[in-house]
């Protein structure tokens, strides 16, 4: 309810529009969803974030660093050894996510758009055959 003062005498009355930022107030839950949701902690300001509202981001990385790639895979008895990695899902408060430029501020306009951004995709090369065969072919012909 809010104070309203139209014509002499005050009284509470109910906004007829009521501003909404967001189609569901930053949370993940369908609309008329009740109760709470489990809360999780934020990977950097360590605050318990509702788990539908905070950022989350699936990271996967190498469990050796870059440089020492090479040396164990010189030092490995097997050729074709992959290297196990690292799964991890983490999860972002909303301001912590700005702060860290995970995600960015958006104009009004641009929250209503829903769909991830495109992802960035490496070209593929045309031939994949060795380096040794391809200068077979150039030194026949």
């Amino acid at each position: 309810f809010f104070f309203c003062t139209e014509g002499l005498t005050p009284y509470f009355c109910k906004s007829p529009i009521m501003v909404k930022k967001r189609r569901a107030n930053g949370r993940n839950k369908p609309p008329h969803a009740r109760g709470h949701v489990k809360r999780v902690f934020c990977e950097s300001s360590g605050a318990l974030v509702p788990k539908d509202k905070a950022v989350k981001r699936f990271i996967v990385r190498n469990i050796v660093e870059s440089a020492a790639i090479r040396d164990l895979q010189e030092a490995c008895v097997y050729d074709t050894y992959a290297l196990p990695k690292l799964y991890r899902k983490v999860y972002y408060s909303i301001s912590a996510a700005i702060h860290s430029k995970v995600v960015r501020v958006r104009s009004r306009e641009a929250r209503r758009i829903r769909e991830p951004p495109k992802r960035f995709s490496r070209p593929q090369q045309q031939d994949k055959k060795p380096v040794d065969q391809q200068m077979k072919t150039m030194t026949v012909s």
